[in-house]
């Protein structure tokens, strides 16, 4: 290394300012190169034209490809590539939507993107072989937690409340779904009471594209407050818990179909609107209109279908060495649901009709427990799944944040949390 004293001498003063000079020099050459090069790229793409099409009502992929002039061998190696390396066979009318770019108006199409969702899109290239080649891109989610709550007024049912506090209804949907394991809409609903969701929006660009998941949601019952979190474990699994950790969602839900007004009560002592006498009455009927699809209270396996004079044409699931459900006067069955079948949760089995011994279409729903039948309203139902003690401690710190969280989001709605 050179002293300080030699470097700083006249000469090498000389040397080191021609050195610096010319290594200015070069750095200005390469900032005028590169500064040109996206000009000219970007006068090149502007040069290409792109059209946007629409998939309408009878559209097909090969009825668009040929009407962009593509050849039907391409038609051909592009639906055999979009089947294979993008699992893309059919286009949704109304929703999927096809890019064709061209170097100029009059070039054939060189490059095709078809676009399944906001968050999905489908590159195709053509080589120089004329080969087409298939690259999938994920479009990145800007998402975000919002907070919305709401009270049951005089007369009000809890998807009329929750509209009228911004609720999408996908979202409340979906947060029906979750407390239909814990609560019965029909009977648990009363004007005072309060609920609040909170749930995912995703934005792409700065513009909201869809909802996505509830997060946590509260409501407070006639049983007491009815609380759940979403919350994914160590494992990459995802579930909802109550505030102590554990597992919020049922084997079986108390009221398969949504929304559906409850007629006639469990009762060991009811008058048979048909019969005349009394005698019990082992489950709970549900109206809804001939042709409503029954989905599976939990999942489990057809062990009965037929028809009988009392429940008219009915099904029956069991779903664990303890719990088993009966759907009696469906209109008509699932073709494909038959005994030994297996169902999961949610699943349409049947078809509310009024066939048996029945004054008019509604479901009637039982659940029998050690072979008894037992009130589907108010029977303790077993979670699906609860948390270790390893989990339920990595749960609590994240309710905790969650709760810090929605405090503040309760003190002004208008702020959301970035995910």
């Amino acid at each position: 290394m050179k002293k300080a004293k030699d470097i700083l001498n006249p000469v090498n003063l000389t040397r080191m300012v021609v050195a610096l000079a010319i290594l200015l020099t070069l750095i200005a050459i390469f900032l005028v190169v590169t500064r040109r090069a996206p000009a000219l790229d970007s006068r090149r793409a502007s040069d290409t034209c792109t059209s946007v099409v629409v998939v309408a009502s009878g559209d097909t992929l090969s009825k668009l490809l040929l009407e962009q002039g593509l050849t039907h061998n391409d038609v051909d190696a592009i639906a055999k590539t979009l089947k294979k390396d993008a699992g893309i066979s059919t286009l949704r009318a109304d929703s999927d939507k096809i890019e064709f770019t061209r170097q100029t108006d009059n070039a054939p199409v060189s490059k095709i993107v078809v676009i399944p969702s906001p968050w999905k899109q489908v590159e195709l290239t053509c080589d120089e072989a004329g080969a087409w080649n298939c690259k999938t891109v994920d479009i990145e989610r800007d998402t975000r937690a919002v907070y919305r709550a709401g009270e049951i007024l005089d007369g009000d049912s809890f998807y009329l409340a929750g509209n009228r506090a911004g609720i999408p209804a996908g979202i409340l949907a979906d947060v029906y779904d979750l407390l239909a394991f814990e609560m019965d809409f029909e009977r648990d609903v009363r004007a005072g009471q309060k609920f609040w969701v909170v749930y995912e929006e995703n934005f792409s660009d700065g513009k909201k594209i869809d909802n996505g998941r509830v997060l946590a949601v509260s409501f407070d019952a006639l049983r007491g407050n009815v609380k759940m979190y979403r919350y994914r474990k160590s494992d990459g699994t995802t579930g909802y818990y109550d505030a102590d950790g554990n597992g919020a969602i049922k084997s079986l839900k108390r009221t398969p179909i949504n929304n559906a007004k409850v007629t006639s009560s469990f009762s060991n002592k009811r008058k048979h609107p048909v019969l005349g006498y009394t005698r019990a009455h082992k489950g709970v009927d549900f109206r809804a209109s001939t042709g409503t699809p029954i989905p599976a209270a939990g999942a489990g396996r057809v062990i009965a279908r037929g028809y009988n004079r009392g429940h008219g044409n009915y099904i029956k699931l069991r779903h664990n060495g303890s719990y088993e459900t009966l759907y009696a006067h469906l209109s008509r069955f699932v073709k494909n649901v038959k005994v030994g079948t297996n169902v999961r949760q949610g699943q349409t089995i049947g078809y509310v009709g009024s066939t048996g011994m029945s004054t008019g279409p509604h479901l009637h729903y039982e659940i029998i427990k050690d072979g008894k039948h037992v009130n589907p309203m108010t029977v303790k139902l077993p979670a699906i799944s609860n948390l270790d003690k390893k989990e339920k401690k990595n749960f609590t710190e994240y309710r905790k944040l969650m709760d810090d969280a929605i405090e503040e989001l309760k003190k002004n709605q208008n702020l959301f949390i970035q995910l």
